[in-house]
């Protein structure tokens, strides 16, 4: 027989059924609601946050390329700057050489003064004398070194404004390889997009590297680097237009003082052959004189033995008179006669000798003074033969080395060319 098996459970009551079932119904619409309206807003987010995705990638791609703009914009001038610094560079780099090459050349100049100089101390006697060659030649040192002086300073301030413009050329160089590089990673990053297999999370991306600068700093310094190349090169433009004013202003002046020196030279062996000329006719006629001097000598000399001949005669004579016998030795006419000419020929010997010596010592004056004249003519020749000397050797600062052939030979001093019988003279007694 069946029997009733009753589970041993709680038992609800009809409300709390119908109020659970309500409560059910209820969160059941009300969890729709809350869904509805977190996926309505899911919407919204998502249009929105779409929307605002699009302009932010659009708004800095347009700011990548208007950064790759100006980056571009500053590398072409400091590409402008580094071809105008390279040419400068270049520009005073040769105006330097040419400086150097015109100090080079002043050292031949100035050898060559000094050489005058030292073949002028060779000068003899009075011919040493301190002539406006002399101080024309000392000027043209002191001008030479004036020169070489100048162009030095000039190139010392060439190599130190060389080192200036290659340190700026560095810096601008750096400056723009720097942006070549950010001109490469920027184009980089704005030819990315969605579907570009490189993209992927990184960690920390939005972290500031140590050394960024900010954006006034960047173009601050690009700036100045831009504006210290051009006044570098502005002051090289200066710097190489000083050389070039140097180097004209030194050649100018050498040259005039060359000029002046070379006709000091010839004003100098116009005197001297003008006195060299005066000095052989003196020469001449001393010689003409001791010649008629000495005829005269000799004919002094021929009478005081014809009058000493005749005095022995007397001697002879009145000697041969005091043998006369008794009173035949008297004092006649012939006694006194031959005594008056004793004493005439006496008076006369005396004379003759007196004057005899006279023509000895003028004739002795005579060779003295030949002798200085010919000393002098002697100087003379060798001071007119140092001075062309000079002259030949000056020929070296217009005359191409190697087209240069010495008209006068420095050792035996003998000439190459046709002299005049003056120039013979001098050579002879040099």
């Amino acid at each position: 027989m069946a029997t009733l098996s009753v589970k041993p459970s709680p038992r609800f009551r009809l409300p709390d059924w119908q109020t659970n079932s309500y409560l059910l119904s209820t969160n059941a619409e009300r969890q729709r609601d809350a869904s509805h309206q977190i996926r309505q807003e899911a919407r919204v987010l998502r249009n929105e946050t779409n929307n605002q995705t699009i302009w932010d990638e659009h708004d800095n791609r347009t700011r990548l390329a208007e950064r790759i703009d100006t980056v571009s914009r500053w590398k072409e001038m400091l590409d402008k700057c580094l071809t105008d610094l390279d040419a400068e560079i270049d520009a005073l780099a040769q105006m330097k050489e040419s400086a150097e090459q015109n100090l080079q050349a002043k050292n031949l100049p100035l050898d060559v003064a000094i050489e005058c100089l030292t073949l002028r101390e060779s000068r003899r006697d009075i011919d040493v004398v301190k002539d406006p060659v002399e101080e024309e030649l000392h000027k043209e040192v002191e001008v030479i070194e004036a020169t070489k002086k100048a162009l030095q300073q000039k190139i010392s301030q060439a190599f130190e404004k060389l080192f200036l413009l290659q340190e700026a050329r560095q810096r601008l160089n750096s400056d723009h390889r720097g942006k070549m590089e950010t001109l490469d990673i920027d184009r980089g990053c704005l030819s990315l997009n969605l579907t570009s297999p490189n993209i992927s999370l990184k960690i920390n991306p939005t972290r500031v590297p140590n050394g960024s600068t900010s954006l006034q700093q960047w173009d601050d310094l690009s700036r100045f680097n831009k504006d210290h190349g051009e006044a570098e090169m502005k002051k090289a433009i200066e710097l190489r237009e000083a050389i070039a004013l140097t180097i004209a202003e030194t050649n100018n002046e050498l040259e005039a003082q060359r000029v002046a020196t070379e006709f000091a030279f010839r004003k100098r062996l116009r005197e001297m052959e003008k006195l060299y000329s005066e000095l052989k006719w003196q020469e001449k006629n001393t010689l003409e004189e001791i010649a008629e001097l000495h005829e005269d000598i000799r004919h002094l000399e021929e009478d005081l033995r014809r009058k000493l001949q005749n005095l022995k005669l007397c001697h002879t004579r009145l000697e041969a008179r005091t043998y006369r016998p008794n009173v035949e030795l008297c004092r006649d006419q012939a006694q006194y006669g031959l005594t008056d000419e004793v004493h005439q020929l006496e008076a006369t010997i005396a004379a003759l000798k007196q004057k005899l010596a006279q023509a000895q010592d003028a004739l002795d004056a005579l060779y003295k003074h030949l002798a200085r004249l010919q000393a002098d003519i002697a100087c003379k020749a060798n001071s007119m033969l140092l001075d062309t000397k000079c002259m030949d050797t000056r020929r070296k600062l217009t005359v191409p080395a190697e087209k240069f052939v010495p008209e006068v030979d420095t050792f035996t001093r003998t000439t190459n060319r046709t002299l005049s019988p003056l120039k013979t003279c001098q050579l002879e007694l040099a």
